[in-house]
């Protein structure tokens, strides 16, 4: 069921974002004449690697003001509906990871083998809920694979929206004064 889910949300997305999407691919080919995709290893389900897809926000490894603009918005993994029409990645569940990554917040332990039984997410309740430390986005993690089900996708969804629209700082008030997405 979530693999249709996920098919049907991409294709749903790709329809709404194709003419945002290709103006941002025309203004970084034009402003920055390099390619519109940056492709990264990540570690996927069963700790299988791909490569993620986004759109390239750095020149000479700095964000450009476009590419501020695009992570500021979330506008910069638009490309990831690609991955997960490929089935590498799911729209929501934990945020994918480099290897470095896993290995700088040590969770190459066996401890944190759960947290690869599911596809990475372009959202997800860590990203929502603003893990910046290792600790809470394990925590997040972990709450999204006990109780992950359409209903918690489709409410992860609507607030990734809405952060995007709104900013972060303030869809997070209204999430912890509201005690949202229980």
């Amino acid at each position: 069921m979530k693999r249709i889910f996920d098919i049907v949300m991409s294709f749903v997305a790709i329809i709404i974002f194709i003419i945002p999407a290709l103006i941002i691919s025309c203004l970084i080919i034009y402003f920055f004449k390099h390619p519109v995709l940056f492709t990264q290893s990540r570690i996927g389900e069963n700790k299988k690697p791909f490569k993620i897809l986004k759109f390239q926000t750095l020149v000479e490894n700095k964000p450009t003001k476009l590419g501020h603009i695009l992570r500021k918005s979330g506008l910069d993994e638009l490309p990831q509906f690609i991955n997960v029409l490929k089935g590498d990645m799911s729209v929501i569940g934990p945020r994918a990871l480099t290897i470095e990554d896993i290995a700088r917040l040590k969770w190459d332990r066996e401890f944190y083998d759960f947290r690869w039984n599911v596809k990475p997410g372009i959202s997800g309740l860590a990203q929502i809920y603003g893990g910046q430390h290792k600790k809470t986005s394990i925590f997040w993690d972990k709450q999204y694979i006990k109780s992950f089900g359409l209903s918690l996708d489709l409410k992860i969804i609507l607030v990734s929206f809405t952060m995007n629209i709104f900013g972060k700082t303030k869809v997070r008030r209204m999430i912890f004064a509201n005690g949202a997405l229980k």
